[in-house]
């Protein structure tokens, strides 16, 4: 993968389960006003379910790096990269499997892309022009995972907490927290670090200008 350097910058934001990745993202994207910025979730490139029955969708485990569809990632952002609109797979969290809608990209000045295994793969990592890992508190995540699941997943309360201490957290444990040392700016405990948005937001406006 090859990042043209000066003309598409891929910024990748990485961080454990509901540590506020895509808040961050959203921040970094309302600091680059002016710039045309397309926002890519990871959490859109899991593997198509649909062959399963829901009953097998729900043993699967969605926080092993092994969830996720990479070739198909890796290639949209190719695409995007190489400045080709791409059409981005939407997924269903109601369901466990990819819907039948897509989402057509056009070609951009910035690419933000979040996942919580944004820095677990080495391709994309050196095609990142910044590399950031959002570090929030064990409890903070936790707490947000549960309000988010309950309200926009049709997640009782005994299926979240089934799922953290199952795989959640032993997989951030093995996988998530690792990838923290590949970062080249952490943000800590949340996302209300104004500073942090500005320096990168100016990293971003000075790779492409």
């Amino acid at each position: 993968m090859t990042n043209k350097k000066n003309k598409i910058s891929l910024i990748a934001i990485a961080g454990g389960s509901a540590s506020g990745k895509t808040t961050v993202a959203d921040k970094i994207g309302e600091a680059c006003a002016g710039k045309d910025v397309v926002f890519i979730q990871m959490d859109n490139y899991y593997k198509d379910l649909s062959h399963l029955s829901p009953e097998e969708r729900k043993k699967t485990n969605f926080d092993h790096p092994n969830a996720f569809d990479y070739q198909l990632l890796i290639h949209n952002l190719k695409q995007l990269l190489a400045g080709n609109e791409i059409e981005e797979p939407i997924y269903d969290f109601k369901v466990n499997s990819r819907s039948n809608k897509i989402r057509t990209i056009q070609p951009c000045d910035v690419i933000i892309f979040d996942g919580i295994f944004a820095l677990e793969n080495q391709e994309i990592r050196n095609a990142a022009a910044i590399k950031i890992y959002v570090d929030t508190d064990t409890d903070i995540r936790l707490m947000r995972r549960i309000t988010r699941d309950v309200k926009f997943r049709n997640r009782t309360l005994d299926s979240i907490l089934n799922q953290y201490t199952s795989t959640v957290k032993p997989m951030h444990d093995a996988f998530v927290e690792p990838t923290k040392r590949f970062a080249d700016i952490i943000i800590p405990f949340d996302y209300h670090n104004p500073v942090a948005i500005d320096v990168i937001a100016t990293k971003i406006k000075s790779l492409i200008k």
